[in-house]
C-alpha cells in the first residue's frame, strides 16, 4: 500500500486527488458521500434504501469509494467516511485536504 493515513484502528490509503475526483464523477457515489457526511456509519442496505437503489449497485459504488480512500468499511460491515476528513458534528461537509465537499440537508 502506498502512503497511508491512520484512521483509528484502520489505515486508509493516502488520497490521490486524481483518483478521488474520478470516483466523485458519478452521481450515485456523490449521493453516498452525502449520506455518510453526517458522520453516521451505514450498512449497504441502509444506503440502498435511502438512495432508492439496489444493494448490489450501492455495494459496487462503495467499492470504488473505498479503493479511492474516500470511504472505509468497519468489521461490522458499516461504511463511513474516514474520521480525519469529517468536521465537527452537524456540519455536513467533508474536507479531503485538496477539496472541501459541502452537502446540503436532504430535501424533504
Amino acid at each position: 500500500m502506498k502512503n497511508a493515513v491512520d484512521s483509528g484502528s484502520m489505515a486508509v490509503p493516502a488520497l490521490s486527488p486524481a483518483v478521488a475526483v474520478e470516483a466523485l464523477g458519478d452521481a450515485t457515489r456523490w449521493r453516498i458521500l452525502g449520506e455518510l457526511s453526517a458522520g453516521e456509519p451505514l450498512m449497504v442496505v441502509e444506503l440502498a434504501e435511502r438512495l432508492g437503489k439496489g444493494s448490489s449497485a450501492v455495494s459496487k459504488h462503495l467499492g470504488v469509494l473505498r479503493r479511492a480512500g474516500l470511504v472505509v468499511q468497519a468489521r461490522n460491515r458499516l461504511h463511513r467516511i474516514p474520521a480525519q476528513f469529517l468536521p465537527e458534528p452537524g456540519k455536513r461537509a467533508v474536507d479531503f485536504g485538496f477539496c472541501l465537499l459541502r452537502f446540503d440537508e436532504a430535501a424533504e
